[in-house]
């Protein structure tokens, strides 16, 4: 027969470990706002109007905190990256996930003209959150055909998603998008991806108002291992 004590003590450790399992599952779920360091602003507005259609207003206030889930970080940072430009005319790809978002002189990669892509290997599936992307704050400027997807493999073939779409008219033949034309600033775009689980981040852009050169500063994919 079994004591009475012995059962209430083992009644009691398996409360204890079920609110343990409940206070580490919360926390893992607790949305906090996501730590991004902004690089140093270039410059303040506009000179004169963009004329480019469907253009999101520039504004000089700052980003309303985005929440992640408690432990989100950059899981983007020193990670692989190939290109559609396999010779960059300026810099190197590695730049583009080596974690300075300033806009000196040459701290950036500049592709080839017309649509060029961009893919970043995480090592691993995650779920993401977030992804950031300066392709060149310099100077008040808008990339066009910005089309950003995810995806399992590193031709795009499984489980491709796209998170973020601005081409209005498919001239990159992706689909067409309904996302705004934005001015690149110290900012970043940000961009919620909503916890998708992947492994790769695949980003386009087909020139900007300037020219038809394309251009990353950084970016940076926010999220958490999802193995």
């Amino acid at each position: 027969m079994k004591s009475p004590i012995k059962e209430i003590a083992i009644a009691i450790l398996v409360v204890i470990i079920v609110a343990a399992i409940g206070i580490l599952n919360k926390s893992k779920s607790r949305l906090v706002p996501l730590e991004i360091k902004l690089p140093r602003p270039m410059f303040v507005g506009t000179e004169k109007p963009m004329r480019v259609s469907n253009l999101k207003k520039l504004s000089t206030k700052d980003r309303p905190p985005f929440l992640a889930p408690h432990g989100t970080t950059n899981i983007a940072l020193g990670k692989p990256v190939s290109s559609s430009d396999e010779a960059p005319i300026i810099g190197e790809i590695e730049m583009v996930t080596d974690g300075d978002k300033e806009a000196a002189d040459g701290n950036y990669v500049e592709l080839a003209p017309l649509l060029q892509h961009i893919t970043i290997d995480l090592e691993g599936m995650y779920e993401i959150f977030a992804v950031a992307i300066w392709h060149y704050h310099q100077q008040p400027q808008v990339y066009y055909d910005v089309v950003v997807m995810v995806a399992d493999d590193k031709d795009f073939i499984t489980n491709v998603r796209t998170i973020f779409n601005n081409d209005t008219d498919n001239t990159a033949g992706l689909g067409a998008g309904t996302n705004m034309h934005y001015v690149e600033t110290n900012k970043g775009e940000l961009i919620d991806v909503k916890g998708v689980k992947a492994r790769f981040v695949r980003l386009y852009s087909n020139g900007n108002n300037n020219n038809d050169l394309n251009h990353y500063v950084e970016v940076e994919v926010y999220g958490k291992s999802a193995e």
